[in-house]
């Protein structure tokens, strides 16, 4: 493996980790939208504190999937092949989630609540499926000498997927409410907390027995027996201490905490993985590694030049979208408005 190989994969784990920790919150925006808003005033408000970084946020996904085609192209012929269906459902909900933001606004108000419950259950269903997608993957398929994967529904659906597609989706919900707590003022606000503070009771139980079914179903804890056990103590950490901070009122630390939350459980699979890219379930010789499955050095030599000659200005945008939108919203009579 050389220098070029491994930085790339760490560039697609940080790829995925910034998608996860920017585009996660709008998925729980999204979801909050029908379960925590009572009113259409507040469901506008709900939709308002994402309007202006929802679509750059996306952007994060499209890099990821990009930079796998060009660096490791048999990781990605493997992949999308093998879970097409699954990034089908995937790719579904992130159309009607998307185009939910311009109709809910166009179309007559008796028909927005139609569009307002496809812009929630679009939101549930890219991070359920996402789970569903690394889970699956990192217990093995599948996967023969030529790399194609032949795999059967229970490959993709079974209790340790379906666990952890609950728990990322719940991760992003839980981040996307702590994002509403800092973003707005009032009554929705103070429900955000509450649902919060409730449901991290409920992440916790699922953190145990996501681990429970790691060491069960994975080999992880053989593979990485250090690494392993503590990025999952970590991923425990970030929840208490998110936790911790919405029962204070840091709504800061709470979203930032949640978001690291989701960043860790993006680098313990990858971590588990290593030096792996995708694990057979057939044999372990028919194992994608990073070595063999990764483009020429020559063209991970450029791609390297023009990523980390473009990266930092991307990451200087980024910051400076969320710092001239950095205020609280709050409910007028007629429309929100920044206080």
């Amino acid at each position: 493996m050389t220098f070029l190989q491994l930085l790339w994969f760490i560039l697609i784990g940080v790829l995925f980790s910034g998608f996860f920790f920017l585009e996660g919150f709008d998925f729980g925006v999204g979801m909050s939208v029908q379960t925590l808003a009572h009113n259409d005033e507040e469901k506008d408000l709900v939709v308002e504190t994402i309007g202006p970084v929802w679509d750059g946020n996306e952007v994060w996904l499209l890099t990821a999937g990009g930079a796998m085609f060009a660096s490791f192209p048999f990781w990605y012929a493997s992949l999308f092949s093998g879970y097409y269906l699954i990034l089908f459902v995937i790719l579904i909900g992130l159309i009607i989630r998307g185009v939910s933001f311009e109709f809910r606004n166009r179309v007559p108000f008796e028909q927005k609540h139609i569009w307002n419950w496809t812009l929630s259950i679009g939101s549930f269903i890219v991070p359920f499926f996402f789970g569903v997608m690394f889970i699956s993957m990192v217990q093995g398929m599948p996967i023969d000498a030529h790399g194609d994967m032949m795999a059967h529904f229970t490959d993709y659906f079974n209790l340790f997927s379906i666990v952890g597609g609950v728990a990322v989706a719940l991760l992003c919900y839980l981040h996307g409410l702590n994002y509403i707590a800092l973003k707005t003022m009032g009554p929705l606000r103070e429900r955000a907390r509450n649902y919060a503070e409730l449901l991290y009771w409920v992440l916790y139980v699922g953190l145990v027995v996501f681990a429970i079914l790691m060491y069960f179903t994975t080999d992880f804890f053989n593979v990485h027996p250090m690494a392993t056990p503590v990025i999952l103590a970590v991923i425990i950490a970030l929840t208490v201490i998110a936790n911790i901070a919405v029962f204070r009122g840091g709504d800061l630390v709470a979203f930032l905490s949640s978001g690291l939350s989701l960043v860790s459980v993006v680098v313990l699979l990858f971590t588990g993985l290593f030096p792996r890219v995708l694990i057979s379930s057939t044999n372990s010789k028919y194992d994608l590694l990073i070595r063999n499955s990764s483009s020429s050095p020559y063209t991970l030599k450029i791609m390297s030049i023009v990523a980390l000659t473009i990266l930092p200005f991307v990451l200087a945008y980024t910051a400076w979208t969320y710092y001239v939108f950095r205020k609280r919203m709050k409910l007028t009579r007629l429309n929100t408005v920044e206080d």
